[in-house]
Protein backbone atom coordinates (compact mmCIF):
# COMPACT_ATOMS: atom_id res chain seq x y z
CA UNK A 1 0.00 0.00 0.00
CA UNK A 2 2.74 2.01 0.02
CA UNK A 3 1.96 5.84 -1.31
CA UNK A 4 -1.69 5.42 -0.09
CA UNK A 5 -3.14 6.05 3.62
CA UNK A 6 -5.80 3.53 3.12
CA UNK A 7 -7.09 -0.01 1.80
CA UNK A 8 -10.18 1.92 0.40
CA UNK A 9 -7.71 4.23 -1.69
CA UNK A 10 -5.57 1.60 -3.00
CA UNK A 11 -8.68 -0.36 -4.84
CA UNK A 12 -10.16 3.11 -6.15
CA UNK A 13 -7.24 3.56 -7.91
CA UNK A 14 -7.15 0.29 -9.19
CA UNK A 15 -10.73 -0.27 -10.37
CA UNK A 16 -11.10 -0.53 -14.11
CA UNK A 17 -7.24 -1.02 -14.62
CA UNK A 18 -5.71 -3.85 -17.13
CA UNK A 19 -3.00 -5.58 -15.63
CA UNK A 20 -1.37 -7.70 -13.40
CA UNK A 21 -1.06 -6.85 -9.58
CA UNK A 22 1.82 -7.72 -7.45
CA UNK A 23 2.39 -8.16 -3.72
CA UNK A 24 5.77 -8.12 -2.77
CA UNK A 25 6.94 -8.61 0.56
CA UNK A 26 10.37 -7.61 2.14
CA UNK A 27 12.02 -9.15 5.59
CA UNK A 28 14.82 -7.79 7.65
CA UNK A 29 17.54 -10.69 7.22
CA UNK A 30 20.46 -8.80 9.11
CA UNK A 31 23.30 -6.56 8.79
CA UNK A 32 25.13 -6.52 5.65
CA UNK A 33 28.23 -7.80 6.43
CA UNK A 34 30.67 -5.59 4.35
CA UNK A 35 29.55 -2.50 6.90
CA UNK A 36 32.12 -4.36 9.63
CA UNK A 37 34.51 -5.52 6.86
CA UNK A 38 35.04 -2.06 5.57
CA UNK A 39 35.32 -0.79 9.05
CA UNK A 40 37.63 -2.94 10.46
CA UNK A 41 41.56 -2.05 9.63
CA UNK A 42 43.12 -4.56 7.67
CA UNK A 43 46.17 -6.54 9.03
CA UNK A 44 49.67 -6.79 6.81
CA UNK A 45 48.51 -10.40 5.49
CA UNK A 46 45.14 -9.03 4.60
CA UNK A 47 46.50 -6.06 2.79
CA UNK A 48 48.74 -8.84 0.86
CA UNK A 49 45.61 -10.47 -0.05
CA UNK A 50 43.50 -7.48 -0.87
CA UNK A 51 46.61 -6.72 -2.95
CA UNK A 52 46.79 -9.48 -4.69
CA UNK A 53 42.72 -9.43 -5.51
CA UNK A 54 43.51 -6.18 -7.12
CA UNK A 55 45.91 -7.03 -9.26
CA UNK A 56 44.04 -10.57 -10.68
CA UNK A 57 41.35 -7.45 -11.01
CA UNK A 58 43.47 -5.52 -13.48
CA UNK A 59 44.48 -8.51 -15.04
CA UNK A 60 41.53 -9.89 -16.21
CA UNK A 61 40.11 -6.33 -17.22
CA UNK A 62 39.70 -5.49 -20.55
CA UNK A 63 40.11 -1.68 -20.12
CA UNK A 64 43.22 -2.48 -18.40
CA UNK A 65 44.42 -1.43 -14.74
CA UNK A 66 41.89 0.30 -12.96
CA UNK A 67 42.12 -0.35 -9.38
CA UNK A 68 44.67 2.18 -8.05
CA UNK A 69 43.09 4.57 -10.75
CA UNK A 70 39.91 4.07 -9.20
CA UNK A 71 40.39 4.06 -5.76
CA UNK A 72 42.94 7.26 -5.73
CA UNK A 73 39.98 9.28 -7.38
CA UNK A 74 37.22 7.99 -5.14
CA UNK A 75 39.96 9.42 -2.31
CA UNK A 76 40.56 12.50 -3.86
CA UNK A 77 36.80 13.16 -4.69
CA UNK A 78 34.20 11.75 -1.82
CA UNK A 79 30.94 12.38 -3.33
CA UNK A 80 31.05 13.07 -6.63
CA UNK A 81 28.56 11.55 -9.06
CA UNK A 82 29.62 8.54 -10.13
CA UNK A 83 28.91 9.66 -14.38
CA UNK A 84 31.28 12.36 -13.21
CA UNK A 85 34.29 10.20 -12.03
CA UNK A 86 33.43 7.82 -15.23
CA UNK A 87 33.71 10.83 -17.32
CA UNK A 88 36.83 11.68 -15.45
CA UNK A 89 38.78 8.32 -16.69
CA UNK A 90 36.87 8.37 -20.10
CA UNK A 91 34.83 6.02 -19.18
CA UNK A 92 30.95 4.94 -19.21
CA UNK A 93 29.08 5.31 -16.41
CA UNK A 94 27.86 1.38 -15.78
CA UNK A 95 30.76 -0.13 -16.42
CA UNK A 96 32.71 2.25 -13.77
CA UNK A 97 30.10 1.54 -11.28
CA UNK A 98 30.22 -2.58 -11.52
CA UNK A 99 33.91 -2.00 -11.22
CA UNK A 100 33.30 0.44 -7.58
CA UNK A 101 30.82 -2.44 -6.33
CA UNK A 102 33.84 -4.76 -7.20
CA UNK A 103 35.73 -2.55 -4.68
CA UNK A 104 32.71 -2.74 -2.19
CA UNK A 105 32.73 -6.50 -1.81
CA UNK A 106 36.20 -6.31 -0.66
CA UNK A 107 35.12 -3.81 1.73
CA UNK A 108 37.21 -1.09 0.45
CA UNK A 109 34.15 1.50 -0.59
CA UNK A 110 30.90 2.79 0.60
CA UNK A 111 28.34 4.53 -1.27
CA UNK A 112 27.12 7.10 -0.50
CA UNK A 113 23.92 9.29 -1.00
CA UNK A 114 25.79 11.07 -3.77
CA UNK A 115 28.61 9.27 -4.74
CA UNK A 116 31.37 7.22 -3.11
CA UNK A 117 33.91 7.02 -0.58
CA UNK A 118 37.17 5.09 0.98
CA UNK A 119 36.06 2.80 4.20
CA UNK A 120 38.65 3.22 6.85
CA UNK A 121 40.07 -0.56 5.44
CA UNK A 122 40.21 1.20 1.76
CA UNK A 123 42.57 4.01 3.01
CA UNK A 124 44.26 1.53 4.87
CA UNK A 125 44.87 -0.10 1.72
CA UNK A 126 45.45 3.52 -0.51
CA UNK A 127 48.25 4.46 2.23
CA UNK A 128 50.31 0.95 1.73
CA UNK A 129 50.28 1.17 -2.24
CA UNK A 130 53.82 2.82 -3.29
CA UNK A 131 52.64 5.73 -5.02
CA UNK A 132 53.92 5.75 -8.73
Amino acid sequence: MAGYKTLAELTSFLTGRDGDIYKVSLRYVGDDPRVSLRESLPTPEEIAQILQKLRRMDERSKHGPWTRTVLSLIAAKPGVRAPDLAASLGRETLPFKADVRKLKELGLTESLEVGYRLSPRGQAVVDDQPTS
